[in-house]
């Protein structure tokens, strides 16, 4: 199963993954909001990096995710912390069992794992469902310019003293598809144990998410660029799009 065997090494993995970055925007946006956000669940919290930081920082948070053991490392850190977060294993094309909640958020490129327009469209109906009216839902996926010119086609690696990997990176049939071929390393006393994962992404041009969110019942408040509310999508080469959208007022 995707990221099961991964959660053991993810952190090492994502140390330089820009979680404050994510935390501050949030944050802005929050704060940007005509009414006061508390009650936010996480789409796809993975080991609870961003879950662990708002909730911090006083909110009510859910952190959902389909691998268990990526849930078992950020119950770890959340009982460490003291904090008390609410942790559900799900898919989030089946997302059920919530609902008034205030905001949703789904970032690092997770939606990007939703690979078919279909799919897209059920996860948005199912976060709708679950906020309130005028709920407000943040995401973000690899922009098409960074999938096609700096992931497909592509080999990575990198190694330490106690761990290495090769992460191979393929083009697939449709535009923004993409599959990762992932080898790890870990080592364990003198000797290094090998595992490989293997993940299947696309990313959709921006037209194709506001369609979706709209068909979903959402209306669009922003899209913009790499953690910048000025930053339009469309210039330069951004590696990440933001999408911004409230729930309709009335919608069921």
């Amino acid at each position: 199963m995707v990221y099961d065997r991964l959660a053991n090494v993810y952190d090492q993995w994502m140390s330089d993954t820009p979680y404050d970055e994510w935390t501050r925007l949030t944050e802005e946006l929050f704060k940007s909001f005509p009414h006061p956000l508390r009650t936010v669940i996480d789409l796809g919290c993975g080991t609870g990096e961003v879950t662990t930081r708002l909730a911090e920082k006083g909110y009510e948070m859910i952190g959902v995710d389909y691998s268990e053991n990526m849930l078992t490392q950020a119950q770890h850190k959340a009982s460490e912390k003291q904090l008390n977060i609410q942790w559900i294993r799900q898919d989030l094309r089946k997302l059920e069992g919530f609902c008034n909640l205030d905001a949703a958020i789904s970032y690092c490129d997770v939606m990007n794992y939703i690979t078919s327009e279909q799919d897209v469209q059920t996860v948005f109906q199912r976060v709708a469902h679950a906020l309130k009216d005028g709920g407000l839902f943040i995401f973000d996926v690899h922009s098409l310019d960074y999938v096609q010119h700096q992931l497909i086609h592509r080999t990575f690696a990198d190694v330490t003293e106690e761990e290495a990997y090769i992460w191979f990176c393929y083009e697939g049939d449709y535009e923004g598809e993409m599959y990762h071929d992932l080898t790890f390393f870990k080592r364990s006393g003198e000797l290094y144990h090998r595992f490989d994962e293997y993940h299947h992404q696309r990313t959709f041009p921006i037209d194709v998410y506001k369609k979706l969110l709209r068909q979903a019942g959402f209306e669009i408040q922003h899209v913009f660029a790499d953690f910048s509310l000025q930053r339009h999508p469309l210039e330069g080469s951004p590696q990440r799009i933001f999408f911004v959208a409230n729930k309709n007022e009335g919608m069921k």
